[in-house]
Protein backbone atom coordinates (compact mmCIF):
# COMPACT_ATOMS: atom_id res chain seq x y z
CA UNK A 1 0.00 0.00 0.00
CA UNK A 2 1.29 3.48 -0.78
CA UNK A 3 0.05 6.68 0.74
CA UNK A 4 2.87 9.00 -0.22
CA UNK A 5 4.40 10.17 -3.47
CA UNK A 6 7.50 8.16 -4.23
CA UNK A 7 10.73 9.83 -5.44
CA UNK A 8 11.81 9.13 -9.01
CA UNK A 9 14.76 6.76 -9.40
CA UNK A 10 17.67 6.37 -11.76
CA UNK A 11 17.90 3.26 -13.92
CA UNK A 12 19.75 0.72 -11.79
CA UNK A 13 19.52 -2.88 -10.62
CA UNK A 14 20.34 -4.49 -7.30
CA UNK A 15 22.46 -7.22 -8.84
CA UNK A 16 22.82 -8.29 -12.46
CA UNK A 17 20.42 -10.72 -14.08
CA UNK A 18 23.24 -13.22 -14.57
CA UNK A 19 23.85 -13.43 -10.82
CA UNK A 20 20.18 -13.98 -10.07
CA UNK A 21 19.84 -16.67 -12.68
CA UNK A 22 21.65 -18.81 -10.11
CA UNK A 23 18.55 -18.60 -7.94
CA UNK A 24 15.91 -19.27 -10.57
CA UNK A 25 14.93 -22.83 -11.42
CA UNK A 26 12.04 -24.28 -13.41
CA UNK A 27 9.98 -26.64 -11.23
CA UNK A 28 10.97 -29.58 -13.41
CA UNK A 29 14.56 -29.09 -12.23
CA UNK A 30 13.63 -28.71 -8.58
CA UNK A 31 11.87 -32.07 -8.45
CA UNK A 32 9.14 -32.97 -5.97
CA UNK A 33 7.39 -30.70 -3.52
CA UNK A 34 9.43 -29.91 -0.42
CA UNK A 35 8.03 -31.38 2.77
CA UNK A 36 7.14 -29.16 5.69
CA UNK A 37 6.86 -30.68 9.15
CA UNK A 38 7.39 -29.91 12.81
CA UNK A 39 10.94 -30.31 14.13
CA UNK A 40 12.06 -32.81 16.71
CA UNK A 41 11.64 -30.08 19.33
CA UNK A 42 7.90 -30.10 18.62
CA UNK A 43 7.85 -26.60 17.14
CA UNK A 44 7.29 -24.94 13.79
CA UNK A 45 8.39 -21.31 13.44
CA UNK A 46 7.17 -18.91 10.75
CA UNK A 47 8.69 -15.53 9.92
CA UNK A 48 6.27 -13.05 8.31
CA UNK A 49 7.72 -10.26 6.16
CA UNK A 50 5.17 -7.63 5.10
CA UNK A 51 5.55 -4.80 2.57
CA UNK A 52 9.21 -4.87 1.56
CA UNK A 53 8.43 -2.44 -1.32
CA UNK A 54 11.72 -3.44 -2.95
CA UNK A 55 12.65 -1.57 -6.13
CA UNK A 56 16.11 -1.12 -7.68
CA UNK A 57 18.41 -1.88 -4.78
CA UNK A 58 21.24 0.43 -3.78
CA UNK A 59 19.90 3.39 -5.79
CA UNK A 60 16.43 3.19 -4.25
CA UNK A 61 16.13 5.65 -1.35
CA UNK A 62 14.52 5.00 2.01
CA UNK A 63 11.34 6.75 3.08
CA UNK A 64 10.41 8.14 6.49
CA UNK A 65 13.75 7.77 8.23
CA UNK A 66 15.71 10.50 10.01
CA UNK A 67 17.64 12.91 7.75
CA UNK A 68 21.01 11.64 8.98
CA UNK A 69 20.04 8.12 7.86
CA UNK A 70 19.12 9.08 4.30
CA UNK A 71 22.58 9.17 2.64
CA UNK A 72 23.33 5.52 3.41
CA UNK A 73 19.80 4.09 3.46
CA UNK A 74 18.36 2.07 0.54
CA UNK A 75 16.69 -1.20 -0.39
CA UNK A 76 19.85 -2.86 0.91
CA UNK A 77 18.69 -2.00 4.44
CA UNK A 78 15.59 -4.12 3.77
CA UNK A 79 17.78 -7.00 2.58
CA UNK A 80 19.98 -6.68 5.68
CA UNK A 81 16.90 -6.79 7.93
CA UNK A 82 15.67 -10.01 6.29
CA UNK A 83 19.10 -11.55 6.83
CA UNK A 84 19.22 -10.41 10.48
CA UNK A 85 15.80 -11.94 11.12
CA UNK A 86 16.78 -15.24 9.52
CA UNK A 87 19.98 -15.44 11.56
CA UNK A 88 18.29 -14.48 14.82
CA UNK A 89 15.12 -16.56 14.61
CA UNK A 90 16.20 -19.44 12.36
CA UNK A 91 12.63 -19.92 11.10
CA UNK A 92 11.38 -23.14 9.58
CA UNK A 93 9.39 -21.17 7.00
CA UNK A 94 9.18 -17.58 5.69
CA UNK A 95 6.00 -15.92 4.41
CA UNK A 96 6.05 -12.70 2.36
CA UNK A 97 2.62 -11.10 2.55
CA UNK A 98 2.55 -8.82 -0.49
CA UNK A 99 3.90 -5.54 -1.85
CA UNK A 100 7.11 -7.49 -2.07
CA UNK A 101 8.23 -5.01 -4.71
CA UNK A 102 7.01 -1.47 -5.32
CA UNK A 103 6.36 -1.84 -9.01
CA UNK A 104 6.18 1.87 -9.88
CA UNK A 105 9.86 2.27 -8.93
CA UNK A 106 11.11 -1.15 -10.10
CA UNK A 107 12.84 -0.80 -13.49
CA UNK A 108 12.50 -4.52 -14.18
CA UNK A 109 10.05 -6.62 -12.17
CA UNK A 110 11.91 -9.91 -12.50
CA UNK A 111 15.20 -8.41 -11.32
CA UNK A 112 13.51 -6.68 -8.38
CA UNK A 113 11.69 -9.86 -7.36
CA UNK A 114 14.93 -11.82 -7.47
CA UNK A 115 16.56 -9.22 -5.26
CA UNK A 116 13.64 -8.97 -2.85
CA UNK A 117 13.62 -12.72 -2.17
CA UNK A 118 17.38 -13.19 -2.42
CA UNK A 119 18.00 -13.62 1.32
CA UNK A 120 15.30 -16.28 1.61
CA UNK A 121 16.61 -18.05 -1.47
CA UNK A 122 20.19 -18.04 -0.21
CA UNK A 123 19.15 -19.30 3.24
CA UNK A 124 17.69 -22.53 1.79
CA UNK A 125 14.71 -22.08 4.09
CA UNK A 126 11.36 -22.90 2.42
CA UNK A 127 9.32 -19.78 1.74
CA UNK A 128 6.07 -18.63 0.18
CA UNK A 129 4.61 -15.36 -1.03
CA UNK A 130 1.30 -13.72 -1.87
CA UNK A 131 0.68 -10.58 -3.89
CA UNK A 132 -0.11 -7.10 -2.63
CA UNK A 133 -1.51 -4.17 -4.55
CA UNK A 134 1.83 -2.90 -5.91
CA UNK A 135 3.66 -6.03 -7.10
CA UNK A 136 2.20 -5.74 -10.62
CA UNK A 137 3.03 -2.06 -11.25
CA UNK A 138 6.31 -2.72 -13.11
CA UNK A 139 7.01 -4.87 -16.18
CA UNK A 140 4.99 -7.99 -15.20
CA UNK A 141 1.25 -8.52 -14.74
CA UNK A 142 -0.08 -10.02 -11.51
CA UNK A 143 -0.11 -13.42 -13.18
CA UNK A 144 3.39 -12.81 -14.51
CA UNK A 145 4.69 -11.84 -11.08
CA UNK A 146 3.22 -14.95 -9.45
CA UNK A 147 4.56 -17.21 -12.18
CA UNK A 148 8.02 -15.73 -11.71
CA UNK A 149 7.85 -16.19 -7.93
CA UNK A 150 6.78 -19.82 -8.34
CA UNK A 151 9.89 -20.49 -10.42
CA UNK A 152 12.33 -19.28 -7.76
CA UNK A 153 14.43 -21.66 -5.71
CA UNK A 154 13.09 -23.05 -2.40
CA UNK A 155 9.66 -21.48 -2.76
CA UNK A 156 6.48 -23.42 -2.10
CA UNK A 157 4.34 -20.68 -3.65
CA UNK A 158 1.75 -21.73 -6.22
CA UNK A 159 0.04 -19.73 -8.95
CA UNK A 160 -3.30 -21.36 -8.10
CA UNK A 161 -4.54 -24.79 -6.95
CA UNK A 162 -4.78 -27.39 -9.72
CA UNK A 163 -8.18 -28.57 -8.48
CA UNK A 164 -9.72 -25.08 -8.79
CA UNK A 165 -10.50 -24.68 -12.49
CA UNK A 166 -12.10 -21.25 -12.00
CA UNK A 167 -10.73 -19.02 -9.26
CA UNK A 168 -10.09 -15.29 -9.02
CA UNK A 169 -6.61 -13.89 -8.54
CA UNK A 170 -3.16 -15.46 -8.51
CA UNK A 171 -1.53 -17.06 -5.49
CA UNK A 172 -4.37 -18.99 -3.84
CA UNK A 173 -3.02 -22.20 -2.30
CA UNK A 174 -2.57 -24.13 0.91
CA UNK A 175 0.33 -25.92 2.59
CA UNK A 176 0.22 -28.71 5.17
CA UNK A 177 2.68 -28.90 8.08
CA UNK A 178 3.19 -32.53 9.04
CA UNK A 179 3.74 -33.83 12.54
CA UNK A 180 7.14 -34.82 13.84
CA UNK A 181 8.90 -37.55 11.87
CA UNK A 182 8.40 -41.00 13.40
CA UNK A 183 5.63 -39.72 15.70
CA UNK A 184 2.00 -40.80 15.69
CA UNK A 185 1.24 -37.59 13.76
CA UNK A 186 3.88 -38.20 11.11
CA UNK A 187 1.29 -38.71 8.36
CA UNK A 188 -1.14 -36.01 9.51
CA UNK A 189 -1.13 -32.30 8.81
CA UNK A 190 -0.92 -30.85 12.31
CA UNK A 191 -1.07 -27.24 11.08
CA UNK A 192 -2.64 -25.88 7.88
CA UNK A 193 -1.56 -22.71 6.09
CA UNK A 194 -3.85 -20.93 3.65
CA UNK A 195 -2.67 -18.25 1.22
CA UNK A 196 -5.01 -16.00 -0.77
CA UNK A 197 -4.80 -13.17 -3.28
CA UNK A 198 -6.68 -10.25 -1.71
CA UNK A 199 -6.44 -8.37 -5.01
CA UNK A 200 -5.24 -4.89 -5.78
CA UNK A 201 -8.05 -2.49 -6.67
CA UNK A 202 -11.76 -2.84 -7.30
CA UNK A 203 -12.66 -3.73 -10.88
CA UNK A 204 -16.31 -2.75 -10.31
CA UNK A 205 -16.84 0.89 -11.44
CA UNK A 206 -19.49 1.55 -8.80
CA UNK A 207 -17.24 0.29 -5.97
CA UNK A 208 -14.15 2.42 -5.24
CA UNK A 209 -11.01 1.41 -3.38
CA UNK A 210 -9.11 -1.81 -2.85
CA UNK A 211 -9.81 -5.34 -3.96
CA UNK A 212 -11.29 -8.16 -1.88
CA UNK A 213 -11.39 -11.94 -1.60
CA UNK A 214 -13.97 -13.14 -4.13
CA UNK A 215 -16.66 -15.87 -3.87
CA UNK A 216 -14.62 -18.28 -6.05
CA UNK A 217 -11.71 -18.01 -3.62
CA UNK A 218 -13.96 -18.49 -0.63
CA UNK A 219 -15.49 -21.60 -2.19
CA UNK A 220 -12.00 -23.04 -2.73
CA UNK A 221 -11.12 -22.21 0.90
CA UNK A 222 -14.31 -23.86 2.20
CA UNK A 223 -13.72 -27.04 0.21
CA UNK A 224 -10.06 -27.22 1.18
CA UNK A 225 -10.77 -26.63 4.86
CA UNK A 226 -13.53 -29.28 4.87
CA UNK A 227 -11.27 -31.81 3.17
CA UNK A 228 -8.43 -31.21 5.64
CA UNK A 229 -10.86 -31.52 8.55
CA UNK A 230 -12.17 -34.90 7.29
CA UNK A 231 -8.66 -36.30 6.89
CA UNK A 232 -7.52 -35.03 10.29
CA UNK A 233 -10.53 -36.50 12.10
CA UNK A 234 -10.12 -39.88 10.41
CA UNK A 235 -8.07 -42.86 11.61
CA UNK A 236 -5.25 -43.36 12.35
CA UNK A 237 -5.07 -41.03 15.35
CA UNK A 238 -8.57 -39.66 14.69
CA UNK A 239 -9.01 -36.22 16.28
CA UNK A 240 -12.16 -34.68 17.73
CA UNK A 241 -11.77 -31.38 15.89
CA UNK A 242 -9.85 -29.84 12.99
CA UNK A 243 -6.16 -29.01 12.97
CA UNK A 244 -5.55 -25.30 13.52
CA UNK A 245 -5.24 -23.13 10.44
CA UNK A 246 -3.39 -19.86 9.76
CA UNK A 247 -4.35 -17.58 6.87
CA UNK A 248 -2.05 -15.15 5.01
CA UNK A 249 -2.99 -12.38 2.58
CA UNK A 250 -2.20 -8.71 2.01
CA UNK A 251 -5.19 -6.38 2.40
CA UNK A 252 -6.87 -6.46 5.84
CA UNK A 253 -10.54 -7.37 6.17
CA UNK A 254 -13.08 -4.75 7.30
CA UNK A 255 -13.27 -6.65 10.61
CA UNK A 256 -9.78 -5.35 11.48
CA UNK A 257 -11.58 -2.09 12.38
CA UNK A 258 -13.41 -3.85 15.24
CA UNK A 259 -10.74 -3.12 17.84
CA UNK A 260 -9.54 -0.28 20.03
CA UNK A 261 -6.59 0.04 22.38
CA UNK A 262 -8.45 -1.89 25.07
CA UNK A 263 -8.72 -5.15 23.15
CA UNK A 264 -5.64 -5.59 21.00
CA UNK A 265 -1.89 -6.08 21.49
CA UNK A 266 0.32 -3.71 19.52
CA UNK A 267 -0.42 -0.32 18.00
CA UNK A 268 -2.87 1.21 15.55
CA UNK A 269 -1.43 4.41 14.09
CA UNK A 270 -3.47 4.71 10.89
CA UNK A 271 -6.85 3.75 9.51
CA UNK A 272 -7.80 0.27 8.36
CA UNK A 273 -7.42 0.36 4.58
CA UNK A 274 -9.66 -2.56 3.71
CA UNK A 275 -11.97 -2.90 0.72
CA UNK A 276 -15.01 -0.61 0.76
CA UNK A 277 -17.26 -3.68 0.61
CA UNK A 278 -17.37 -6.67 2.93
CA UNK A 279 -17.21 -9.87 0.88
CA UNK A 280 -17.95 -12.05 3.91
CA UNK A 281 -14.64 -13.91 4.10
CA UNK A 282 -14.37 -13.44 7.86
CA UNK A 283 -17.73 -15.17 8.33
CA UNK A 284 -16.58 -17.90 5.95
CA UNK A 285 -13.53 -18.54 8.15
CA UNK A 286 -15.61 -18.57 11.35
CA UNK A 287 -17.98 -21.12 9.80
CA UNK A 288 -15.07 -23.32 8.68
CA UNK A 289 -14.03 -23.64 12.31
CA UNK A 290 -10.31 -24.29 11.87
CA UNK A 291 -8.79 -20.81 11.41
CA UNK A 292 -7.10 -19.47 14.54
CA UNK A 293 -5.32 -16.43 13.11
CA UNK A 294 -5.11 -14.21 10.04
CA UNK A 295 -1.93 -12.32 9.09
CA UNK A 296 -1.85 -9.31 6.77
CA UNK A 297 0.22 -6.25 5.85
CA UNK A 298 -0.79 -3.20 3.77
CA UNK A 299 -1.15 -0.68 6.63
CA UNK A 300 2.48 -0.24 7.60
CA UNK A 301 1.94 1.71 10.82
CA UNK A 302 -0.37 -0.88 12.36
CA UNK A 303 1.12 -3.95 14.02
CA UNK A 304 -1.62 -5.16 16.35
CA UNK A 305 -3.36 -8.48 16.95
CA UNK A 306 -6.95 -8.55 18.15
CA UNK A 307 -9.33 -11.48 18.67
CA UNK A 308 -12.79 -11.49 17.14
CA UNK A 309 -15.15 -14.48 17.34
CA UNK A 310 -12.28 -16.82 18.11
CA UNK A 311 -9.97 -15.64 15.32
CA UNK A 312 -6.93 -13.44 15.88
CA UNK A 313 -6.58 -10.68 13.27
CA UNK A 314 -2.94 -9.62 13.06
CA UNK A 315 -0.85 -7.07 11.22
CA UNK A 316 2.89 -7.63 10.84
CA UNK A 317 3.89 -3.95 10.72
CA UNK A 318 5.90 -2.38 7.91
CA UNK A 319 9.17 -4.13 7.05
CA UNK A 320 10.65 -2.39 4.00
CA UNK A 321 12.67 0.82 3.94
CA UNK A 322 11.29 2.03 0.60
CA UNK A 323 7.79 1.80 2.08
CA UNK A 324 6.14 4.63 3.96
CA UNK A 325 6.67 4.44 7.69
CA UNK A 326 7.42 6.73 10.59
CA UNK A 327 10.86 8.08 11.45
CA UNK A 328 11.89 6.72 14.82
CA UNK A 329 9.35 3.88 14.69
CA UNK A 330 11.43 0.84 13.79
CA UNK A 331 10.64 -1.39 10.84
CA UNK A 332 9.47 -4.75 12.14
CA UNK A 333 8.62 -8.38 11.44
CA UNK A 334 6.26 -10.89 13.02
CA UNK A 335 7.23 -14.35 14.22
CA UNK A 336 4.73 -17.15 14.94
CA UNK A 337 5.53 -20.43 16.67
CA UNK A 338 3.20 -23.41 16.83
CA UNK A 339 4.05 -25.93 19.57
CA UNK A 340 2.91 -29.54 19.86
CA UNK A 341 1.66 -31.30 22.96
CA UNK A 342 3.28 -34.37 24.46
CA UNK A 343 1.31 -37.59 24.25
CA UNK A 344 0.81 -39.99 27.17
CA UNK A 345 3.55 -42.17 25.68
CA UNK A 346 6.00 -39.27 25.59
CA UNK A 347 5.85 -38.57 21.86
CA UNK A 348 4.61 -35.52 19.99
CA UNK A 349 0.93 -35.09 19.28
CA UNK A 350 -1.36 -32.28 18.09
CA UNK A 351 -0.76 -28.53 18.28
CA UNK A 352 -1.22 -27.26 21.85
CA UNK A 353 -0.49 -23.55 21.35
CA UNK A 354 0.30 -20.82 18.83
CA UNK A 355 2.37 -17.87 20.05
CA UNK A 356 3.65 -14.71 18.39
CA UNK A 357 5.97 -11.76 18.90
CA UNK A 358 7.54 -9.06 16.77
CA UNK A 359 11.15 -8.01 16.33
CA UNK A 360 12.29 -4.47 15.63
CA UNK A 361 15.11 -3.56 13.27
CA UNK A 362 17.07 -1.81 16.00
CA UNK A 363 20.49 -2.49 17.45
CA UNK A 364 19.33 -5.49 19.46
CA UNK A 365 16.51 -6.81 17.25
CA UNK A 366 14.30 -6.12 20.25
CA UNK A 367 11.44 -8.59 20.70
CA UNK A 368 8.11 -7.02 21.70
CA UNK A 369 4.45 -7.89 22.28
CA UNK A 370 4.77 -11.59 22.96
CA UNK A 371 1.36 -13.21 23.25
CA UNK A 372 -0.51 -16.50 22.99
CA UNK A 373 -2.76 -16.38 19.94
CA UNK A 374 -4.44 -19.71 20.60
CA UNK A 375 -4.12 -22.64 22.98
CA UNK A 376 -5.87 -25.97 22.99
CA UNK A 377 -6.59 -25.76 26.71
CA UNK A 378 -8.14 -22.30 26.47
CA UNK A 379 -10.27 -23.36 23.51
CA UNK A 380 -11.48 -26.37 25.50
CA UNK A 381 -12.49 -24.19 28.43
CA UNK A 382 -14.36 -21.87 26.07
CA UNK A 383 -16.31 -24.79 24.59
CA UNK A 384 -17.24 -26.04 28.07
CA UNK A 385 -18.47 -22.57 29.02
CA UNK A 386 -20.55 -22.36 25.84
CA UNK A 387 -22.14 -25.72 26.63
CA UNK A 388 -22.82 -24.61 30.22
CA UNK A 389 -24.39 -21.36 29.07
CA UNK A 390 -26.60 -23.27 26.64
CA UNK A 391 -27.83 -25.54 29.41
Amino acid sequence: MAKKNKPSLSLSHFVGVVVFSLFFFPKSVLGGKQELRFGKNGEFKILQVADMHFADGKTTPCLDVFPNQMPSCSDLNTTAFVERMIQAEKPDFIVFTGDNIFGFDATDAATSLNAAFWSAIESNIPWAAVLGNHDQDSTLSREGVMKHVVGLKNTLSQVNPAEAHIIDGFGNYNLEIGGVKDSCFENKSALNLYFLDSGDYSTVPAIPGYGWIKPSQQLWFQRTSAKLRRVYMRQPEAQKGPAPGLVYFHIPLPEFASFDSSNFTGVRQEGISSASVNSGFFTTMVEAGDVKAVFTGHDHLNDFCGELTGIQLCYAGGFGYHAYGKAGWSRRARVVVASLEKTEKGGWGAVKSIKTWKRLDDEHLTAIDGQVLWSKSRAGLRRKKQVGDAE
